[in-house]
């Protein structure tokens, strides 16, 4: 952590750069409407307490939102790659040979015998020997203990989450030339259940580390999510799930979205799983995405893909139609995406409105002009079974609508109904 870098260094962390709940340096700043700024996840933990006070001033809030405060985000950025240069050791200048790297991994191993500089410091030149290179990084995956220690490292951990970014890094580096997945899945999930230390530290990396070392954990939680026995494992330290959803919101970084976005997919296959993202508010998270006007075409493929798997349970269908932008979103995802996106909108679609008969979501997709769509999706080219679903939401809408729509017959493929 950097706060704790700069104690070691003698290095005097600006006040305003500090969180006044948790005291750390902001990883990202948000101001009350009080005009006090507090780190998000430290701010939003007080709120989801119930409580409605400035946690500074003891003032009530007229309002528990919040706004990013860039500036002073900035300013901390600045201040810590500053802190970065100083810190980094000499021998980091440049990319270590393989014989340095073994050294580095055999001291690392014997590493209770190290302080925390120092082994932040090998950890930080093996990960940079795995970036040089793809040959570099297979050269570490086949390297016999490597990926052992590593895994070790995250559940014999002391707290310091840099050496826990550093670690996931590497194993991320590595994750494509590991040959034994289902060994390396079981050895990260050795702990079942919520005394899973290695689990702890990738949620501690997920809460306060870096957007790299959150994208690394993502693709580890991921990678392990072999089974549905490794996907409930998972899930079962609830507070994952939450910090991927949190991480998926619309502010944050796209290419974060999108990999913690594909760890749920991968994780919520198990019907516990789904209901459990539903939970947690999924559903509210995906609607956001799906209704932001730039989010790229990959995030808006994996929330379908995660609304069309909440959408078979009832939980999920319960939420989804309650909320008529939810809906509405969807059906705007439709056209003009992706295929695999029209394939994934017109499924859930399909589902909640001819499987389910749910009349929210019919009067939804009737006030959204969603008949228009989906016969121009008919009129278009798609595949048959989207056809099909189209045909069938057709005649679902056929006998609802008073409109001349009635009259259609949804074996032509004509968009005109007379």
């Amino acid at each position: 952590m950097v706060r704790e870098k700069a104690i070691d260094l003698c290095i005097t962390v600006p006040t305003f750069f500090k969180c006044p709940i948790s005291l750390d340096v902001m990883k990202s700043p948000v101001s009350l409407c009080t005009g006090v700024t507090y780190d998000r996840s430290s701010i939003q933990r007080w709120l989801d307490d119930g409580n409605n006070t400035c946690p500074a001033t003891m003032q009530i809030l007229k309002t528990k939102d919040f706004v990013p405060n860039r500036t002073l985000h900035s300013l901390i950025q600045i201040w810590t790659d500053s802190v970065h240069r100083r810190v980094e050791p000499p021998f980091l200048s440049s990319v270590s040979s393989k014989d340095q790297i073994l050294q580095a991994i055999t001291d690392l191993s014997a590493s209770p015998g190290l302080n925390r500089l120092n082994r932040l410091g090998l950890i930080t030149k093996v990960v940079r020997f795995g970036q040089d290179s793809d040959q570099n990084r297979a050269f570490l995956a086949k390297l016999n203990g490597f990926v052992s220690l590593m895994v070790t490292s995250l559940d014999n951990v002391d707290g310091s989450v840099e050496f826990l970014e550093q670690v996931l890094t590497a194993l991320g580096l590595v994750l494509e030339k590991i040959e034994d997945r289902e060994g390396f899945k079981n050895h990260v999930l050795k702990v079942k259940g919520k005394n899973n230390k290695c689990l702890d530290s990738m949620l501690l990396v997920l809460r306060r580390g870096s957007n790299n070392s959150r994208i690394a954990t993502a693709r580890v939680l991921k990678f392990i999510a072999l089974d549905g026995e490794s996907q409930i494992l998972i899930a079962e330290n609830e507070a994952l799930i939450t910090e991927l959803l949190n991480l998926s919101k619309p502010e944050k970084d796209p290419k974060l979205i999108e990999n913690c976005l594909s760890c749920l997919v991968a994780i919520s296959q198990p019907k516990r799983n789904k209901v459990k993202l539903v939970k947690v508010g999924g559903m509210k998270t995906f609607s956001r995405l799906l209704t932001e006007a730039n989010t790229s075409v990959k995030v808006v493929e994996k929330a379908l893909k995660l609304v069309e798997s909440a959408s078979t349970t009832s939980e999920g269908r319960k939420e989804m139609c309650e909320d008529a932008a939810c809906v509405a979103a969807i059906l705007n995802k439709v056209l003009k995406v992706s295929n695999v996106a029209t394939g994934h909108a017109v499924t859930i679609l399909w589902s909640v409105c001819y499987l389910f008969r749910d009349q929210k979501a019919q009067e939804a997709v009737t006030q959204a002009n969603g008949l228009t769509k989906i016969l121009l999706l008919i009129q278009g080219y798609c595949s048959p079974q989207v056809r099909q679903m189209c045909t069938d939401l057709l005649q679902i809408f056929r006998v609802n609508s008073k409109s001349c729509l009635s009259s259609y017959e949804t074996k032509t493929s004509h968009i005109m109904p007379f």
